[in-house]
């Protein structure tokens, strides 16, 4: 290292210029700064071509048409391809229309391409924030001067200065100074960590991967106090950081809960359309052969004896079956999901919710139980003053409550013997604790000019840092643990400033004791009338309290209103922190985490006590984890999944990202790690759990939306497949021509896509339950619904084609031209009316239908098109134009619909 013991002086930014000089003023006292030269640009050059650089190897994203072909995958475009495969084929040889293969394609394309697009640009947007991480510079000796690069264009050698604040941008060994740092990101401890410089030719030090080292730092920690020279070891992919980001490289894909409910719909709706079509083909043939013929032996032999006739029959009936089964096909549902999360996250975004993965968010609606992160995410994540206690015993809750006289020594005490500063209306410099205490007496604006001449900083023996002082005080100020405090002083300030004896001692310490029951850590002040002793240690007795300081970091207001919703959506929130168990237990219980006797709240060593059968047993309990490691987020949620729960998982760690990769939904913190946002689905931008709340409601809206589709399209697939199939077997012609069954389908899938897509997030939402990984996505209720309305409109399908009092109103007269019209425009009201059922388990039908105007207009569209077939259909849609006595008659069957699902409702408790 070129070094020379001389003072410098180097060119900082304002800021950067205030954090040094005053976190330096304890090392000034014990040794000159050294004089960087570091490395030359010919060093650099060499250096880089040697080691190479700095930066992490991206994940490498997968491009728009990577994504795009991986969207064939999904078990619904699968069969939507075979029945697509199978339309073209019969439009190849002339028996089926070429639009109906055209309108596949298009529900194939639109519903890959919308999903694709969606997530595609979040993508984009992801990385954008990840790239603004990679633009983060450090200080680096260049050449003699101090200069700013970003991190990734550090190389080996480097030395970079490190202040509070900053984030260590690569492994190394400190070389100058001393700080303390917080490695929390890298090993889950939440305790900081001191580091000293190391000795010349420390080897072991620059090998060494121990985070307890005291002269080793890591890429991704954080300095919280104190201002340091690091010589960098180890870069990029090689550094610990570095290590966990490729690891998590391997990505496997992962079948969602809602991708394996609808894999398994598709299987069963793909069954239901196969084995209707056979049947409905052999009933079609079974009505030529033996119906058409009355059952006459002779002129079944005939018939069968005429192959051409035979020849056209069957392929009518294969024809047939070809349309039962594309209209059994959903492609409607690929094209739902995609517009209501496509819709849903940009408002989302808004809500600080950047969804990368779209199944993220479908998972988010069925979670079980959610692992949740405490600091930034329940609590505020910064410290705050909230008590102070005089000698007196009293408690205040502001800097403005307590007298002039004691306000003016508080003042003192704080502003000497910390080493953070204002920056305008910001406190910075110092470490959390020092900035907490620093913001109780910010506000006050009076000048004082006190000289500080000696100073002792905080060491875990004495456990107080000691500042002596000049000017209109000439007292040394005392800072540090009650304990320590409060035994050396025999006399107070009163709120006048005047000194009192102290007899109070046992009512201050009971406040103190009553403050750390709420998870409140204090620290007192006190004044010594002297200089610091040589040997910097305070005398037995002699000191005046000034009072205790109490600094908490607070619950987020939001994030108990936050909890509770969540609970009352049936999520079992489980907070895993490095805290000690006393404060992760009054934290919970403020939050409403901790709330029944026989809720459990313990430490990462008593669950590595239990074996696997005993934490099963005791998770359903579990609200706490305190002094929590990397691991225990890990084995819970591998615990948790065998139990068959929907888990998921929050974190900001490099430490963290292996467990948020195991999660089935990984929520990465804005202000995390980059490793941990690329092992995640879902970011939150605001680190704010009652953003967290939102996703769930959001990921509870889109599964919401599945099911009314999925209601909504099988009572008409069912419906149509009865008919179908009892028309012939019953004497009758198919009373839908292929030309209806593909109007029919297009109502039922794409134009209901766009109908269902746009459905709200209700609050309701949040008062259900969770469901099960292995719960069918079709659940009794709607069971009913769909086996009450399908059963309806067969009923009233079989009296509108056979009833005479259904024929009188049709011109009976004239062929049954005008009777199969109506019935066609009767088919559709009728699902028409049912989408309004199928959108709300109100009696209300338009119960929200505010928040969804488009359900309205394609409704309205529906219905216009409808009508306007009827009269301008002609031979090719096999449609007549009707009268106001039969469209008055079509319309009363239709909406029969409404009554019978309310009573349905009714029955099934709904409302």
């Amino acid at each position: 290292m070129k070094a020379a013991n001389q003072s410098t002086s180097v060119g900082l930014d304002f800021l950067g210029f205030h954090s040094t000089i005053i976190s330096a003023v304890f090392i000034l006292m014990r040794r000159d700064y050294m004089k960087i030269q570091g490395l030359t640009d010919e060093e650099v050059r060499a250096s880089r071509e040697r080691h190479g650089t700095n930066g992490i190897t991206e994940q490498k994203g997968e491009g728009f048409w990577e994504k795009l072909k991986g969207s064939f995958d999904d078990p619904i475009i699968k069969i939507l391809c075979v029945a697509l495969a199978i339309n073209v084929v019969f439009a190849i040889l002339g028996q089926v229309a070429w639009y109906e293969s055209v309108g596949i394609a298009l529900a194939v394309i639109l519903a890959t391409t919308v999903a694709t697009y969606s997530e595609y640009q979040n993508e984009n947007a992801f990385q954008k924030l990840q790239e603004e991480a990679s633009l983060i510079k450090c200080k680096v000796y260049r050449n003699g001067t101090l200069t700013e690069i970003p991190i990734d264009e550090i190389v080996m050698g480097d030395f970079v200065l490190l202040q509070t604040g900053d984030k260590i941008p690569a492994d190394g060994v400190i070389c100058d100074g001393s700080i303390q740092v917080d490695q929390s990101v890298l090993n889950g401890e939440a305790k900081e960590a001191a580091k000293t410089p190391a000795p010349e030719g420390d080897e072991e030090a620059e090998k060494s991967s121990d985070f307890l080292h005291p002269h080793k730092v890591f890429r991704g920690s954080v300095v919280c106090g104190g201002n340091a020279v690091m010589r960098t070891t180890t870069l990029g992919d090689k550094t610990f950081y570095g290590k966990i980001a490729g690891e998590l490289q391997a990505d496997e894909d992962r079948d969602t809960p809602l991708k394996v409910k609808l894999s398994n719909l598709a299987h069963q709706i793909s069954n239901f359309g196969y084995i209707g079509g056979v049947a409905i083909a052999i009933a079609f043939m079974f009505q030529r052969l033996v119906i058409h013929n009355g059952f006459d032996m002779a002129r079944i032999m005939a018939y069968c004896s005429n192959w051409l006739v035979v020849a056209h029959d069957l392929v009518d009936a294969v024809m047939l079956a070809v349309i039962i089964i594309v209209v059994a096909v959903p492609e409607g549902l690929p094209l739902m999901i995609a517009i209501v999360s496509a819709q849903n996250m940009g408002k989302m975004l808004k809500d600080n919710v950047l969804v990368r993965k779209i199944s993220g968010i479908e998972t988010a609606g069925s979670l079980n139980l959610l692992f949740s992160d405490k600091t930034g995410t329940i609590t505020k994540g910064q410290l705050e003053a909230v008590a102070f206690v005089d000698g007196a015993g009293t408690q205040y809750a502001a800097y403005s409550e307590l007298g002039a006289g004691l306000k003016k020594l508080v003042n003192l005490s704080v502003r000497y013997n910390t080493s953070a500063v204002i920056n305008g209306k910001e406190v910075v410099g110092g470490n959390a604790t020092e900035r907490a205490i620093f913001g109780f007496v910010a506000a006050d604006s009076a000048e004082m000019d006190e000289k500080v001449k000696n100073a002792v900083p905080f060491n875990s023996k004495n456990k107080y840092s000691l500042s002596e002082v000049a000017g209109e005080y000439s007292v040394t100020l005392a800072k540090g643990a009650p304990e320590k405090i409060l035994a050396l002083c025999d006399s107070y300030y009163d709120e006048n400033g005047e000194k009192k004896p102290l007899t109070n001692r046992a009512a201050i310490t009971d406040c103190i004791d009553a403050l750390a029951a709420r998870a409140i850590r204090v620290l007192a002040l006190a004044v010594y009338e002297g200089a610091i002793p040589a040997d910097g240690t305070l005398p037995a007795s002699g000191l005046v309290f000034v009072g205790a300081v109490g600094i908490r970091d607070e619950v987020r207001p939001e994030s108990v209103e936050a909890i509770r919703r969540v609970h009352s959506a049936g999520v079992q929130v489980v907070m895993i922190t490095g805290d000690r168990q006393d404060t992760a237990s009054a934290i919970a219980r403020e939050a409403g985490l901790l709330s029944r006797d026989d809720d459990v709240a313990m430490t990462s060593d008593e669950l590595a006590a239990l074996d696997d059968a005993a934490v099963k047993a005791l998770l359903p309990r579990l609200r706490v984890v305190a002094r929590a490691l990397p691991t225990d987020k890990s084995r819970l949620v591998r615990l948790a999944q065998e139990m068959n729960l929907v888990v998921g998982m929050t974190g900001d760690g490099v430490n963290d990202s292996p467990a948020l990769k195991q999660a089935d939904v990984g929520f990465a913190m804005g202000s995390g790690t980059e490793v941990a946002k690329e092992a995640s689905d879902i970011v939150i931008l605001d680190d704010n759990f009652k953003s967290l709340a939102r996703a769930i409601l959001y990921g509870r809206t889109i599964y919401n939306s599945i099911r009314k589709f999925i209601v909504f399209q099988l009572t008409i697939n069912v419906a149509a497949v009865m008919i179908s199939f009892a028309a012939p077997l019953l004497g009758m012609e198919t009373p839908l021509s292929i030309t209806q069954f593909l109007w029919i389908n297009l109502v039922m899938d794409t134009l209901a896509a766009l109908a269902f897509g746009g459905e709200p997030a209700l609050r309701r939402f949040m008062d259900e339950k969770p469901k099960q990984r292995d719960e069918s996505i079709i659940s009794k209720y709607m069971v009913s619904s769909i086996g009450v309305g399908s059963l309806w409109c067969f009923a009233l399908s079989l009296y509108f084609l056979m009833s005479g009092a259904a024929h009188a109103y049709f011109r009976p007269d004239e062929a049954n031209h005008y009777l199969l019209t109506g019935y066609f425009a009767f088919f559709i009201f009728m699902a028409v009316f049912n989408a309004f059922n199928a959108r709300t388990d109100s009696k209300n039908l338009f119960d929200n239908i505010s928040h969804n105007p488009g359900f309205l207009r394609v409704m309205g569209l529906i219905v216009v098109i409808q009508v306007a077939m009827t009269y301008l259909g002609g031979e090719i849609l096999h449609c007549y134009g009707l009268t106001l006595t039969e469209w008055a008659f079509v319309l009363g069957m239709a909406v029969t619909i409404v009554p019978i699902d309310l009573l349905r409702k009714m029955v099934a408790g709904k409302v």
